[in-house]
């Protein structure tokens, strides 16, 4: 069951947004445009979709909830993935 992290977690997640965040925001060339807050909600939600999209590609692969390396690549694959489809979206729409 997923319970709203709380005081040291709270922060190991902030602080894993925005390292996922920032190095995702850099591969896609949007470093310049985002800010702190908005790499945090990346990386949090790049974690998220490469953990819902990962079984999917590789039944055998696995995301693992730690500060680890594999973690990091497998969260800024999945945030590269979602700032790859907001920008597309952003720009279909102008």
């Amino acid at each position: 069951m997923w319970r709203f992290p709380t005081g040291l977690n709270l922060i190991y997640l902030l602080l894993f947004g925005a390292i996922v965040g920032w190095i995702a925001s850099m591969i896609m060339g949007r470093n310049r445009r985002m800010g702190c807050a908005a790499n945090i909600i990346i990386g949090i939600l790049g974690a998220l979709l490469a953990n819902l999209l990962l079984p999917l590609i590789s039944p055998r692969a696995h995301f693992t909830a730690g500060f680890d390396l594999y973690s990091i690549g497998v969260a800024v694959l999945g945030a590269v993935v979602l700032l790859g489809i907001t920008g597309w979206f952003s720009r279909r729409r102008r």
